[in-house]
C-alpha cells in the first residue's frame, strides 16, 4: 500500500488565494453572452452580468480575474470601451474570428462584475499597439480620487469614486501575438511604460505584471530579468511584484488537435503528462527568477494554463469552444495541486478561460448553463485558498502510462494544507481503470476526524456534462476510508479526492 506522510507540525508557505484565479478575454463567447448578457437581456442580469453564471462562479470563491486579455489585450484601447454604449467605438477582433466587438463591455462593466464576484481585479494593458500615454491615463482614470482630466471623466461616465484596481500587467504574450518582441527590447519597453503607472493611492497599491515566457522559453526569462535588473534600485526588485508564464496542455502538440471527448487511454495518459509538465516549467523558470530575486519578491503568475483541444464540431474556429470532461478535472486538479506545492513561488494563476473558452468552468447556450467537470474541481480545491501548505510526501507510488517518453505520469498526486484547524487533503488518481489504495499518516495527530469528503469521476473517463443532461459529472460524497487505526483511502480511478480531517 502506499503511504501519504503529512507532517503538519511543519508548514511551508501561504498558499494565495489568487493561485485560483480566472481569465476572461474578448473571445468567443466568454464575455458576450457568457458572463455579460446586457441590461435588456431576457436572461435574467443584474447590470447586465449574468445571475446564474455570477451565482455559480461565487460559490467557487473566486479570487481573482483577468481582462481583456490574451491576445486581445495589445489591440485594445481602453477609451473605446467607456462612456454612452450606443456611441462607443466598434472594431473588428482580428485574433478572435474576425467579428464585430461593440465595446459594450469596458473598464466600468469590468469593474462591476468582480464587484458582484467580490474578487480581485487584474486588468491587462496594452503595450503592443498602445502609447505610454494611453496606458498611464488608464491607471490614473481607475485609481485617482483627486481632480484631474481621467478622474473627471470616470467621474462624467457615472463612477465617483476611485475603483480598486489590484494588478495591472504591461502587455501580454509580446513575444509573440503581442509584438513579436526580443526579451531584451520587451524588458526595456517594461522599464519605460511601467514608470508611468503611477500609485496615485499609496493605501492601494496595485501590483505590476511583466510579461514572462511561453511555455519553456527559458531564454525569455533570463533575458527579460537581466534587462530590468539592469541598473536598477536593489528595492524595486526588476519594477515588478510578478512575472508571467504562459502553459496549454496539448498533448500532440500545437497540431493536430485533439478532440476533447473522443480519446483512447494512451492519449489521456499523453493528457495528464502533458499536465504534469507543469511542474518542471516552474521549478526551472523559478530557479532563474531565484538567481535575480533570491528574497522571492517576486511571485510568479501562471495567468493562462488549461487544456487547448479541437473546437467542437460546427462552431466558430475562432472562439476556441471545447467540451469537459473527466480528463480536464484531472488535469485541473494535477495542476492545482503543483501549485500548491510551489506555493513559495508561484502567487496568482489564472485557468483559461472561465467561460465557453477552452477549459473552462462553465458553459452556456443561450438562457441554458452546465457546470463543468473542472467547475466541481474548483469548488473542492477552495479550501486550500489562503491555507497554509503542509509537507506531505507520497511513498510506494508508480508510474503508469504505455509511452516511456511522453505518456509515463505518477499515478496518485497530492497536496495538503491547513486553514482554520482543518486539515484539506486533496488527491488526483491517474489510473484509468485501478484504484489505488492510501495509508495517510501524521506525524503527530492520532485522533482525527473526517469532516467531509468528496470526490469527482470514479467512472468513464469520457464522461462530461452536456446541457440535455447537465449533471451526469458532478461531486459526490466520498465514503471508501476507514479510520481504523488510522486514515485509509481507496482513492477510485480517473478520479479527484478530496478529504478535510481535523
Amino acid at each position: 500500500m502506499a503511504k501519504l506522510v503529512i507532517n503538519e507540525t511543519k508548514k511551508k508557505g501561504r498558499i494565495e488565494p489568487e493561485v485560483y484565479g480566472h481569465f476572461s478575454e474578448h473571445l468567443g463567447r466568454c464575455i458576450y453572452e457568457g458572463l455579460y448578457v446586457g441590461e435588456n437581456s431576457d436572461i435574467p442580469n443584474v447590470n447586465g452580468m449574468r445571475s446564474d453564471v455570477v451565482n455559480a462562479l461565487k460559490e467557487i470563491n473566486v479570487p481573482l480575474l483577468r481582462w481583456p486579455g490574451g491576445c486581445f489585450a495589445d489591440e485594445y484601447h481602453w477609451m473605446d470601451g467607456i462612456g454612452d454604449k450606443s456611441k462607443r467605438k466598434k472594431m473588428i477582433n482580428t485574433h478572435w474570428g474576425g467579428v464585430m466587438e461593440d465595446n459594450s463591455f469596458g473598464t466600468h462593466e469590468f469593474m462591476e462584475l468582480c464587484r458582484q464576484l467580490g474578487c480581485k481585479t487584474y486588468v491587462n494593458g496594452n503595450l503592443g499597439s498602445g502609447t505610454v500615454q494611453e496606458m498611464s491615463q488608464w491607471v490614473e482614470y481607475m485609481t485617482f480620487e483627486g481632480v484631474s482630466p481621467m478622474a473627471d471623466l470616470r467621474k462624467e461616465n457615472g463612477h465617483e469614486d476611485a475603483f480598486q484596481l489590484d494588478y495591472f500587467a504591461v502587455g501580454n504574450e509580446n513575444w509573440g501575438c503581442g509584438g513579436n518582441m526580443t526579451p531584451e527590447y520587451y524588458g526595456n519597453l517594461y522599464r519605460r511604460y511601467q514608470t508611468y503607472l503611477r500609485q496615485y493611492n499609496p493605501d492601494k497599491k496595485f501590483k505590476k505584471i511583466a510579461c514572462g515566457a511561453n511555455v519553456s522559453d527559458y531564454h525569455w526569462t533570463e533575458g527579460v530579468l537581466k534587462t530590468c535588473f539592469d541598473h536598477s534600485p536593489e528595492h524595486e526588485h526588476g519594477f515588478m511584484d510578478l512575472i508571467s508564464l504562459h502553459y496549454y496542455d496539448m498533448p500532440l502538440g500545437w497540431e493536430p488537435k485533439v478532440s476533447a471527448t473522443e480519446f483512447d487511454d494512451e492519449l489521456w495518459y499523453k493528457t495528464l503528462n502533458r499536465a504534469y509538465y507543469m511542474d518542471e516549467l516552474i521549478v526551472r523558470h523559478s530557479a532563474i527568477i531565484d538567481q535575480y530575486d533570491p528574497d522571492k519578491k517576486i511571485g510568479l503568475a501562471v495567468d493562462e494554463w488549461g487544456t487547448w483541444y479541437q473546437v467542437e464540431p460546427g462552431t466558430n474556429p475562432g472562439f476556441l469552444y471545447q467540451q469537459n470532461s473527466i480528463r480536464d478535472a484531472l488535469v485541473a486538479g494535477i495542476t492545482l495541486n503543483i501549485f500548491n506545492k510551489h506555493c513559495d513561488r508561484v502567487k496568482m494563476a489564472c485557468i483559461a478561460q472561465m467561460i465557453n473558452v477552452l477549459q473552462s468552468v462553465i458553459l452556456t447556450d443561450g438562457a441554458q448553463m452546465i457546470k463543468t467537470p473542472t467547475y466541481h474541481v474548483f469548488h473542492m480545491y477552495r479550501h486550500h485558498q489562503g491555507a497554509d501548505l503542509l509537507e506531505s510526501d507520497i511513498t510506494g507510488a508508480s508510474e503508469i502510462g504505455a509511452d516511456v517518453v511522453n505518456g509515463k505520469v505518477p499515478d496518485i498526486t497530492e497536496s495538503v494544507s491547513e486553514k482554520d484547524g482543518i486539515i484539506t487533503i486533496t488527491l488526483n488518481n491517474l489510473s484509468v481503470s485501478e484504484a489505488k489504495e492510501l495509508d495517510v499518516v501524521f506525524a503527530e495527530k492520532k485522533d482525527i476526524q473526517v469532516v467531509e469528503a468528496k470526490y469527482v469521476g470514479g467512472g468513464d473517463i469520457h464522461d462530461h456534462n452536456t446541457f440535455e443532461e447537465p449533471e451526469k459529472v458532478v461531486e459526490k460524497e466520498f465514503k471508501d476510508y476507514s479510520l481504523d487505526g488510522g486514515l485509509k483511502v481507496k482513492v477510485p480511478a480517473a478520479s479527484v479526492v478530496e478529504i478535510r480531517v481535523k
